[in-house]
């Protein structure tokens, strides 16, 4: 089996792992800025567009040769993947112990909701520097200061 479903010795289905869960959101967001739909990731990659589902999810895990023609078709280096990643891991450690279950914080909330892909997808399809500065400036001025 190339792609590890997440599942226990009974063979129920358990929460994604939280790298697994990360690198299925870095994926889903480059596959959505670069308008690439499910099925178009999926033909590039040659897999079923219900097996990128499951790698976005995080439900199937990745293999390395897979992750390298991810890396390709979304056009980024495989580090991208892990930036921002969660470890779970402490200075005293090591790499013995496992991630850590992170909550879902307001920017994972944001940052999976489809208008915030349609918002990003807009803005970078803009080509003139000072139209964007202006448009950023624009909605900065609408949204409330963050409270602390």
């Amino acid at each position: 089996m190339s792609d590890e479903s997440v599942a226990d010795r009974q063979g129920a289905v358990s929460r994604p792992n939280p790298i697994d869960a990360h690198v299925g959101q870095r994926i889903r967001w480059r596959r959505s800025v670069l308008g690439l739909s499910q099925e178009q990731l999926a033909a590039a990659l040659g897999v079923s567009f219900q097996q990128v589902q499951k790698y976005e999810r995080g439900v199937n895990r990745i293999v390395a040769s897979r992750l390298h023609d991810l890396a390709a078709a979304l056009e980024v280096p495989i580090s991208y993947f892990f930036e921002d990643a969660p470890t779970g891991r402490t200075e005293s450690a090591g790499w013995g112990q496992g991630p850590s279950q992170p909550q879902e914080t307001l920017n994972d909330y944001i940052l999976n909701r489809r208008e915030t892909f349609d918002l990003m997808q807009a803005y970078a399809r803009i080509s003139d520097a000072g139209v964007r500065r202006h448009v950023l400036g624009l909605i900065r001025s609408l949204a409330p200061e963050p409270t602390h």
